[in-house]
């Protein structure tokens, strides 16, 4: 297919209301950012994401990015469906992808009734789905933009391996999407796997936060060498601060075509001043406490965002 022509960053964002969101247990083992909180009833932590949520969404608002709101289902409980990045992806071909997860309590969250939305009700163009879903029966998992850090405007995808993120697959993406791949190994100080890409890699227009700490020391120049190649300044993070989702951000850009760069009160305090200097000086940062929501599910701002890249529709508002 031909490679289309795509910014890096979006100014539409979908997000998902929760309904019961609570600790996922059937996650937990491959993600280590996650931790069971026992402090408070399933009801408690459902009631202080949500007003997590709500804040979140006024703040993205409040500097121009349009937030399409749809609110999860019931039934079936899907606990995690606060971060559609993981089974949705959409481009600005008017391509929409839909993914493999692992969990078998988190398939229930690709929804087609969504879809059907975002081209009947808001204005956006679909022009064609890739579903990838099927290798869920092979037990072969790409989770979307949590697998995949995505380097739009060059159409690279940074990806390490788990057991999310399946090499086959993402060679199939890379076929159908016409990406080209930086694949690597990355681990957390306790060695296993880091879960998603997303927590250790950001790409913004012209930087990427990286825990290049975390990438296997053979493969770790060929990583950041790519990134500088392609005009990216890398802001380099610790172990430690990717603990505490510094690593999962989120470059947006607002109506009026500021720059802005999205994440959680905790990844921001948990930068240098340096660290802050540099990002700052690219893009406004805003900042949201999500505190219930990171604990509890081991996911971040960047994971409760999914960037609305499609045509508009003639006539409606221009998306890009």
């Amino acid at each position: 297919m031909a490679r289309s022509t795509e910014s890096q960053t979006s100014s539409s964002v979908l997000m998902i209301r929760p309904v019961r969101f609570q600790s996922n247990p059937q996650t937990a083992q491959s993600n280590r950012f996650q931790q069971q909180d026992h402090s408070s009833s399933d009801d408690g932590i459902h009631e202080t994401a949500l007003a997590e949520f709500e804040n979140f969404v006024a703040t993205l608002e409040a500097v121009g990015i349009d937030v399409v709101v749809f609110d999860d289902t019931p039934e079936p409980h899907t606990p995690d469906s606060i971060f559609p990045n993981n089974w949705l992806s959409m481009h600005a071909d008017g391509t929409a992808v839909l993914y493999p997860m692992m969990a078998s309590n988190r398939r229930p969250e690709r929804r087609a009734d969504i879809l059907g939305s975002l081209s009947s009700d808001h204005g956006f163009r679909i022009e064609q789905t890739v579903d990838l879903s099927s290798f869920e029966a092979d037990e072969k998992y790409l989770e979307g933009t949590g697998s995949m850090v995505l380097d739009r405007a060059n159409h690279i995808a940074y990806a390490c391996l788990s057991a999310r993120t399946d090499a086959d697959l993402l060679g199939e993406f890379a076929r159908r999407m016409d990406y080209e791949l930086v694949v690597f190994d990355a681990t957390g100080e306790d060695g296993a796997a880091i879960y998603h890409t997303n927590v250790m890699l950001c790409i913004g227009v012209d930087f990427a936060v990286i825990c290049s700490a975390s990438i296997k020391e053979e493969q770790r120049r060929a990583v950041l060498d790519k990134l500088r190649s392609t005009g990216h300044e890398a802001v380099d993070i610790s172990h430690a601060q990717m603990a505490r989702f510094a690593g999962n951000m989120l470059e947006l850009k607002s109506a009026n075509g500021g720059r802005i760069l999205a994440m959680s009160s905790q990844a921001l305090n948990s930068l240098t001043a340096e660290q802050r200097k540099t990002l700052s000086s690219r893009a406004h940062i805003v900042a949201a406490s999500i505190d219930s929501i990171e604990k509890s599910s081991g996911g971040s701002v960047r994971c409760m965002l999914a960037e609305i890249h499609l045509p508009r529709k003639p006539g409606s508002q221009d998306s890009e």
